[in-house]
């Protein structure tokens, strides 16, 4: 079976975060702005979930009673099953715990491993709600960027040892596959990683949301996988969100081997009142890991197609943007830095140029200014017309 990601599927009308937000809402957009905006910002796609997902969703609303719902044995095992198939790590049930969101999920961590005033290591340009978990919760942040080098981010490995070897560092967040920068980390990069924080005492929380989207070329690597170590000095963050377009039906799953860990953690959970999962969330979870394998496998290979058009569309028409490579994620990262260097009037000729609205570079960090990140999950066609739109821009500016 083929699916139909062209399909353009009208989104306005229905609440939609992307389609249904106010514009008078972007932070730094302090000047007017007209209808029209083709937003490619928030982190979700514009493709209908699998038919198998749908239906199990259907037949489960069709029984008419919403009450109280465990999480069944055979949900657990969908889950084990497809970290196996697909990332070849064996986790176990009582490893395994459920919560809203993966932003939560982050808050519940951070209050679990961390005291006021510790600090939380980041690796910036990152996705920018790291920052509010750590502040909102009484931490430091601790900045350690990446390092581009040519059109590659790396790890500055010197200045990783620096950051968790102060006193006060107690936590370290790996975004894996990296958002926004797209990268995937190798198993030598997962494994420095885990021998400085080991020897500094520094927990890990690997946020790899994104480890299903992964590019041609690739294969993701789970930072607990990579050796017993890694395994027990972290906890993993996963959900069926990003992989199958389910945020809305908010799931997120913990995976914590180490039982001292998990203990904390679930002293937080229980103070937090985090239970279990709604009804839905299950019921798409289970059908999403046990039966929706091919859907991921054609949604990331029309994603690859989607990133190969914009590379080559942009070299064509803007060929001073530089597109980075996407090794997974389905985000594009463009360096528009060579035509517009001030992040804020980037961001005002996108909104009232281009009439796009993108996430901005700079709300990743400092390191992001004039980059602009590009959802790449949606129809072919609305690619084709960020495109055009940013050729318009800047049709006097590229001459």
């Amino acid at each position: 079976m083929a699916y139909d990601f062209d399909r353009i599927i009208d989104r306005r009308g229905t609440d939609s975060c992307k389609w249904d937000s106010d514009p008078r809402t972007i932070e730094g957009a302090d000047y007017p702005l007209e209808d029209g905006l083709l937003p490619m910002w928030i982190a979700d796609m514009d493709f209908e979930v699998a038919p198998e997902i749908k239906e199990a969703l259907v037949h489960r609303a069709e029984h008419g009673v919403y009450g109280y719902t465990l999480v069944p044995d055979s949900c657990y095992e969908a889950i084990i099953s497809w970290m196996e198939r697909r990332h070849g790590w064996r986790v176990k049930k009582d490893w395994m715990r459920f919560v809203p969101g993966a932003v939560m999920a982050g808050h519940m961590v951070i209050q679990a491993f961390c005291h006021p005033g510790d600090k939380v290591i980041i690796q910036t340009p990152v996705y920018y709600p790291f920052y509010r978990m750590i502040f909102n919760n009484g931490a430091r942040i601790s900045r350690c960027p990446l390092t581009l080098k040519g059109d590659r981010y790396e790890i500055d490995f010197e200045e990783f040892e620096r950051c968790a070897a102060d006193p006060r560092a107690s936590f370290f967040i790996l975004c894996s596959p990296h958002n926004p920068v797209g990268r995937v980390w190798t198993r030598e990069e997962l494994t420095r990683l885990g021998e400085i924080c080991r020897r500094n005492h520094v927990h890990v929380l690997s946020d790899e949301l994104h480890c299903d989207i992964i590019m041609p070329g690739h294969k993701h690597i789970p930072f607990a996988s990579v050796n017993e170590e890694n395994s027990a000095g972290s906890i993993t963050a996963i959900a069926p969100s990003k992989t199958f377009n389910l945020a809305g039906l908010q799931a997120t799953v913990i995976i914590t081997p180490d039982p001292e860990l998990r203990r904390r953690l679930d002293n937080v959970l229980e103070s937090n009142s985090v239970s279990r999962p709604n009804l839905f969330a299950i019921t798409a979870m289970e059908a999403a890991y046990s039966r929706c394998e091919k859907w991921v496998d054609e949604m990331n290979a029309y994603v690859s197609g989607n990133y190969e058009y914009l590379k080559k569309a942009m070299a064509q028409r803007l060929p001073k943007v530089r597109v980075m490579p996407l090794e997974g994620t389905y985000l594009a990262w463009l360096d528009f830095r060579a035509m517009e260097p001030d992040g804020k009037k980037l961001q005002q000729r996108m909104l009232t140029k281009a009439k796009i609205w993108l996430d901005e570079g700079w709300l990743f960090g400092p390191e992001g200014s004039g980059f602009e990140r590009v959802v790449l999950a949606c129809p072919r066609r609305y690619v084709e017309d960020a495109v055009d739109r940013f050729a318009e821009a800047f049709a006097a500016a590229s001459l």
